[in-house]
């Protein structure tokens, strides 16, 4: 084969030209991620509870589902988490199994649960990992909350409308409502309740179609509207009247306003408001077509943008992807010139390029092979071909050095291009195979590591594999062809008469000076080994899964005391912010061009990925920096300055001052602990965080089991039922009068309003209120809520984790933390 293609005058020239046309064909159609996909192995339950505690949500939510999947095929394990209003429950797979049937499963399971609350909504399945943000949209300039929703609505209409984007959500707003807020005092005098003014709003709110009338002009659809869609609307509603036709409207004794549900769910850019459009796309998306999408429309909408008004781009994982497309090319054109100079030291210009060659060719074969087996170009497939670019040109070399010495030794040019290529044949292969087995053994690590690490093998060997086929076939041919044009130059004589100096009187020297002391050289290569292994053994040279990278994000998580206020979280947000200006002050003068080092700080309220729940007592701040290349600082010493000017008095539960992960990684360290008895439970956890403490370097401590706001049980007295009032009753009230009562939901445009009834604010703002607050009795008296009920303080805890690896379960708590190791 290799005498074929070497005599042959056209087939090497065919086989390359085929391997470019053929990696160029299919260069446009390898999709373009940061990172490879990950085969999807959970499936997600989310069950909304309005109103629960974590405690109500873990028995009532949590312990069906977990009763409703204990018997789910290829089910390897169950994980919940009771939140405040919401239970979120994971069903794992075991690896290798079929996640479509796995889904299928867990939603027949799940609708065959009939025994979830009467008050908790349907239940939510969903395959985990589907979609991946690809940047975040940030809407500034608008001091309107409405208003500001009301445009990003707009904007992501017009988004998804222009195609390339595939998925477009608002982040920043909670759900709309014209709330209707009743005076106490007023219910009592009418003798009504919270559910008599909810029933009178959904009987006089209507829209239904009524049927049709046929006759001899054709049929006429019936339709009754009288559905208020206007917050004005709502004032006429009659919710009592009297015999003598006497009527009171809602207006006269509410106040009715449209507002956003939770206060708390509120994000600011730079101390602006802002809206937030997370823009995902699928798994078979391409990240840099969607992102070239959003650039472009973001062109033409800042030129028909209200005054004022801001689009800034966060978050673009775009640019860490473009940035290694760079370096990949950049450091090929790097190789085919280094290797084309040191081959034209040594063979001749004509020899140095056909040996360069094998760098294209390679390459764009292996793309093709990409292509054809559904590989992307990712951030770990080009760690492979950056790799790889330093092996590959191995074998072109050893294969053009040994047919340059076989035209010393007087052989033909075409016979030396055979002669050459075989001798070196079975070590070139060797050679191969050694990396296959060294790198191969990556493809068979389990897990979501092994899924990214695999990527990497994967790709190196489709290169090698493509450069053996262009070093055995095609390159002797070229070196063979072109033996005869080049002609030892001066450089080139001079270059050789200097490796043969070397050869002579340094490296032969001392390789007769090994060989004669034999045990010495042996001594010492053990030594070195020794050494090195010290070195690891000591922590001198630290391990780590994977280098750590100065991104250009920083966050801060805080988390304060379950009951804090909105007001709260914001001066303590204030004092962290304050904290990194001053970082900003202090290290701004040593960046390139004394730059700011902060580009743009970004305030969600009511998140924190750490608390893994929401509320008025969270918030995140992301800070975005200067590339690395512009400032002098590293991250670490960034983090290290900020948390040295955050006070410490600070009245908070944990702030976690943290580089933001990406991919699939989690945790530093991350231990579980679990007992059925959470007051164990609970003193297990506090004595390791002790115990962990006491450790130099470990940073960043928390668990997830923290106390939630203050509660008080409220349960019927003995005797109470003589009133004909049950527990049922007594609690529907409260509900309705605290929580509040969904009389209806109606559609305006593309979004959706609850038409929310419940006590006044000043009603409800004490504990004093619930003291005076009275319930209605079948009889129509109205009885104080104390009298009949007995109310006891108890704790909670802002979030109860269940993990199930069947068969046993019980609640878990983790503790989490980074170390320097």
């Amino acid at each position: 084969m290799i005498r074929y293609f070497v005599n042959h005058p056209t087939a090497a020239n065919l086989l390359m030209v085929g391997f470019l046309i053929v990696g160029l064909i299919n260069l446009p159609s390898l999709q373009l991620e940061t990172f490879p996909q990950i085969s999807i192995k959970e499936v997600e339950i989310r069950v909304v509870y309005p109103g629960a505690t974590p405690l109500d949500v873990e028995r009532a939510i949590c312990r069906r589902i977990e009763d409703g999947l204990s018997g789910l095929e290829n089910l390897n394990e169950q994980r919940c988490e009771a939140r405040e209003n919401m239970g979120l429950a994971t069903a794992e797979m075991v690896e290798g199994g079929d996640i479509d049937q796995f889904m299928t499963d867990v939603q027949n399971e799940i609708d065959a649960i009939t025994d979830f609350p009467d008050t908790a909504e349907d239940a939510v399945v969903e395959q985990r990992g589907r979609m991946s943000v690809v940047a975040s949209l940030v809407i500034t300039g608008l001091e309107d909350q409405t208003d500001l929703k009301l445009y990003a609505e707009q904007l992501k209409d017009q988004m998804l409308r222009y195609g390339g984007i595939p998925q477009v959500d608002v982040e920043g707003f909670s759900d709309r409502q014209f709330r209707i807020e009743i005076q106490d005092k007023a219910a009592r005098e009418l003798g009504l309740t919270l559910d008599d003014v909810a029933n009178a709003i959904t009987r006089q709110n209507v829209d239904l179609p009524a049927g049709e009338i046929t006759s001899e002009n054709g049929a006429t659809i019936l339709r009754f509207s009288d559905e208020r869609r206007a917050l004005d609307a709502y004032r006429s509603v009659i919710v009592a009247s009297s015999d003598l036709g006497g009527q009171i409207t809602l207006g006269e004794i509410a106040r009715i306003t449209d507002q956003f549900e939770d206060e708390e769910v509120e994000i600011q850019l730079d101390g602006d408001l802002a809206a937030v459009l997370d823009i995902s796309k699928a798994r078979a998306d391409d990240t840099m077509r969607v992102m070239n999408q959003v650039n472009s429309f973001l062109e033409e909408e800042r030129q028909r943008a209200p005054p004022g008004v801001t689009l800034t781009i966060i978050g673009d994982t775009s640019v860490a992807l473009q940035d290694r497309l760079s370096m990949l090319t950049a450091n090929s054109l790097q190789g085919i010139l280094l290797v084309v100079a040191a081959m034209w030291l040594f063979f001749g210009y004509r020899q140095a390029f056909w040996i360069g060659m094998g760098l294209p060719v390679s390459f764009l074969g292996a793309l093709a092979l990409m292509a054809v087996s559904g590989l992307s170009i990712n951030m770990l497939s080009m760690v492979g071909l950056l790799i790889v670019i330093g092996i590959l040109m191995d074998d072109a070399i050893v294969i053009a050095e040994n047919i340059a010495a076989k035209r010393e030794q007087g052989l033909a040019p075409m016979d030396a291009a055979v002669a050459g290529t075989l001798q070196v044949m079975p070590g070139v292969i060797s050679s191969f195979l050694t990396t296959v087995c060294v790198f191969g053994s990556l493809a068979f690590i389990s897990g979501d590591l092994g899924e990214l690490l695999r990527v990497i093998p994967i790709v190196m060997i489709m290169v090698l594999a493509v450069s053996l086929v262009e070093a055995f076939l095609i390159l002797p041919n070229h070196l063979g062809h072109s033996a005869n044009a080049d002609k030892p130059g001066l450089i080139t004589r001079k270059v050789e008469g200097g490796v043969a100096w070397t050869r002579d009187h340094i490296i032969g020297p001392v390789a007769d000076f090994a060989v004669h002391y034999r045990y010495l050289t042996l001594g010492l290569a053990v030594m070195l080994f020794l050494a090195s292994v010290s070195l690891l053994a000591g922590g001198a040279v630290k391990f780590q899964a994977f280098p750590e990278i100065d991104d250009n994000q920083l966050e801060a998580r805080i988390e304060l005391a379950a009951s804090a206020r909105l007001e709260d979280t914001r001066k303590i947000v204030e004092e962290v912010s304050l904290a990194l200006d001053r970082v900003n002050a202090a290290l701004s003068p040593d960046n390139v061009d004394g730059q700011p080092l902060v580009e743009s700080v970004l305030v969600r309220f009511n998140e924190n990925r750490d608390a893994g729940t929401n509320g008025a007592h969270l918030a995140t701040i992301a800070v975005d920096v200067i590339e690395t290349d512009q400032r002098t600082a590293t991250n670490e010493q960034i983090l290290a300055a900020w948390t040295a000017e955050v006070p410490d008095t600070l009245d908070v539960r944990q702030i976690t001052l943290t580089e933001p992960s990406a991919g699939p990684a989690g945790r530093a360290v991350e231990i579980r602990l679990q007992h059925p008895d959470i007051t164990v439970l609970e003193q297990a956890s506090e004595d390791l965080r002790r115990w962990l403490a006491a450790y130099a370097g470990v940073y960043n401590l928390a668990d997830d089991l923290s106390l939630g706001k203050p509660e008080l049980a409220i349960s019927l007295m003995d005797g109470a039922g003589a009133l004909g009032v049950d527990a049922r009753m007594i609690a529907d009230q409260l509900r309705a009068a605290f929580y509040g009562v969904t009389a209806d939901e109606i559609q305006i445009g593309s979004e959706s309003f609850e038409i929310d009834v419940r006590l006044a604010s000043t009603n409800r703002d004490s504990i004093g209120d619930l003291d005076s607050f009275t319930i209605e009795t079948p009889a129509g008296e109205r009885v104080p809520l104390n009298t009949i009920a007995e109310i006891t303080p108890e704790r909670g805890y802002t979030r109860l984790n269940r993990i199930d690896r069947l068969p046993s379960v019980s609640p878990t708590t983790s503790v989490a933390f980074a170390m320097f190791v």
